[in-house]
């Protein structure tokens, strides 16, 4: 039996780390509490999403006035074994639609 359409999924294929990343690549001036808006968790667990992909080389963040822009290091390494080999950019550029759940619809800076 298929549940209701409106009911909502009990998986997903990609993570909460890289539903953040996606956001940001939309996005580089976006808010924490927009990501988490978006990706549908608290706005804690975006700023520690965040704090884990700084601290790990696939983003960085810059201080413009009081609001940050982020960077996407697109070189980074995806980190399961099997596809450790696999850079992110391609999978931002694929996973990437224009205008999806972004304001403006731009890419982020390599």
């Amino acid at each position: 039996m298929d549940p209701p359409a409106d009911s909502p999924p009990t998986w997903v294929f990609l993570t909460n780390h890289a539903h953040v990343l996606l956001c940001i690549a939309r996005d580089p001036d976006t808010r924490t509490r927009d990501i988490a808006d978006r990706v549908g968790i608290t706005e804690r667990a975006a700023q520690r999403i965040v704090s884990d992909l700084i601290a790990e080389g696939y983003l960085t963040r810059t201080k413009i006035g009081r609001r940050n822009r982020y960077g996407i290091n697109r070189r980074g390494h995806l980190r399961h074994p099997v596809f450790k080999d696999l850079e992110i950019g391609p999978l931002l550029d694929v996973l990437h639609t224009r205008g999806v759940g972004s304001r403006r619809g731009g890419r982020a800076a390599a």
